[in-house]
């Protein structure tokens, strides 16, 4: 952890809904005027498309996964939060999802860009992807983050928005997804899981219609549908009463967790989300 070059790290599945709690995450940084470099967990991946192909051919398992240790560069994202936390430096790469950023980046979908430094003078580096909170006997991830959120929708919600969007952007077969969910399914249990556990704050979405076969719904729940179990791990310094008179409609169920309409995730983000970034950089300025 650093004061002078604070780190956040967002930590979810595949299909769990990073994405949006990133796009918040961007709004504040613009609203606060904050330069921040964006790392993207896909980038720290070990393999190639074709190459995490040809390894699960030959490796002949079910198990292998992107979820699990041996196919990520794990002592590489550490040592870019230790240097990080330490100098405000580091390297970093871009992994090619598709044609447009083919286009932007000059390369291949399902390879990477050469690796280059991060740009000086950042505010913070801001990580979203599989293991921003990872701690194994290797590697201590999670250490080097002043700020974790964790992004934990129930696990059948989860799999109807990964084999949805499977389905809609990659043209996928609903029997490949579950495939795919199912290799996972191992590295999911030992190294996704535990990472919620050392999160500063957890949402996790829960659909108020039934999600009980996943494999047959036809659509993702909406955010109305839905209710927001946001779980602190140190309540001490959240002002509950305020968030309950700004969240309508909102109730605490346990000391540290408040609940909210799923319609309310943007307004509970912002204003949940906003103090922290503002406590970290006061924090950096007050140690410049």
């Amino acid at each position: 952890m650093s004061i002078k070059h604070p780190i956040i790290a967002v930590t979810g599945s595949s299909g769990a809904g990073t994405t949006s709690i990133t796009r918040a995450f961007q709004h504040i940084f613009r609203r606060e005027q904050l330069n921040v470099e964006m790392i993207e967990g896909d980038s720290f991946h070990r393999y190639d498309r074709a190459t995490m192909r040809a390894k699960m051919e030959e490796l002949n398992t079910s198990h292998f996964s992107h979820f699990g240790p041996e196919a990520n560069l794990l002592e590489e994202l550490e040592n870019l939060f230790r240097q990080y936390g330490e100098s405000g430096r580091g390297q970093r790469r871009h992994y090619i999802h598709d044609e447009v950023e083919a286009a932007r980046f000059g390369g291949e979908p399902g390879t990477f860009t050469p690796w280059e430094d991060l740009p000086e003078h950042t505010d913070a580096l801001f990580y979203e992807g599989l293991h921003g909170a990872l701690k194994t006997d290797k590697v201590d991830v999670a250490a080097h983050a002043d700020l974790r959120v964790g992004v934990v929708p129930i696990i059948n919600l989860e799999w109807i928005q990964k084999i949805h969007r499977d389905r809609a952007l990659r043209g996928y077969s609903s029997e490949a997804v579950m495939d795919t969910i199912l290799r996972r399914m191992p590295d999911y249990v030992h190294y996704i899981c535990p990472q919620f556990s050392r999160t500063h704050v957890n949402f996790q979405r829960v659909p108020t219609v039934d999600t009980s076969n996943p494999l047959i719904a036809k659509d993702i729940p909406t955010l109305d549908e839905s209710f927001m179990v946001i779980r602190f791990d140190n309540p001490k310094g959240i002002d509950f009463p305020y968030l309950l008179s700004m969240l309508h409609d909102s109730f605490m169920s346990r000391p540290n967790i408040i609940v909210c309409p799923g319609g309310k995730l943007d307004l509970a983000m912002q204003l949940i989300l906003t103090p922290m970034i503002l406590q970290l950089m006061d924090k950096k300025r007050r140690a410049s």
